[in-house]
């Protein structure tokens, strides 16, 4: 077989405590998946089915920076738990993410009915830690974000409306799972804008940390 031009590199992700690598490939995220979250959103407090959006895999940022991107200028935050799958799309480890969301573009897209993709799926919208190996579901853990060492977010997983099982079970029944697939789990309330210049660092109890650094 003969390539047109090269491909793009596989992306991969980092894996605590091995020198072997995460090969990744689609990123799902789960929407409005804490009550205090959808309240903050204007949303109504419940338990609705789950929605899903993606992301690109090469969304991806594991140097720690996040350029600001272009078109936006209400860029905020969302520090999530990440689930990893492996063999059978079983759960292989879970790490810590930042969904970066380009709020105004998303909030003009709800106003016209569109989808997210220009809010959502922009480059660089998806920072990521290593991913540590764990095949529990995980069902509890304090969750926070700091900017500029002020705690912005924090919360806890148990507070999650859909757990991680369900989020997989649901998100099973619209898409065929794969290993190298993960799965961005939803926010806890308190997200808000960056700028450039802005240093965020969060963490997961029992995952790890994150930190990035707009650029």
């Amino acid at each position: 077989m003969s390539l047109l031009f090269p491909a793009q590199a596989p992306v991969t992700l980092p894996v605590s405590g091995t020198a072997q690598r995460f090969p990744l490939h689609r990123i799902y995220c789960v929407g409005r998946n804490y009550n205090e979250h959808v309240a903050e959103m204007g949303g109504v407090v419940g338990r609705d089915p789950p929605f899903f959006f993606s992301k690109p895999n090469d969304a991806i940022v594991l140097d720690g920076r996040f350029p600001y991107p272009s078109m936006s200028r209400d860029v905020h935050h969302e520090i999530e738990l990440v689930v990893a799958l492996g063999p059978e799309a079983k759960i292989c480890g879970y790490a810590t993410g930042i969904d970066f969301t380009r709020r105004d573009l998303q909030a003009e897209a709800k106003k016209l009915g569109r989808a997210w993709d220009t809010a959502k799926a922009f480059d660089f919208s998806a920072p990521v830690s290593a991913i540590t190996p764990r095949t529990d579901v995980l069902s509890s853990g304090a969750i926070w974000l700091d900017v500029n060492g002020t705690r912005r977010q924090t919360g806890n997983l148990c507070d999650m409306i859909w757990n991680v099982q369900e989020i997989i079970d649901t998100l099973g029944q619209y898409f065929i799972l794969k290993p190298g697939d993960i799965i961005f789990t939803g926010t806890p309330a308190g997200v808000g804008a960056v700028q450039k210049g802005d240093r965020l660092s969060g963490g997961i109890e029992g995952v790890g940390d994150i930190s990035v650094v707009v650029t």
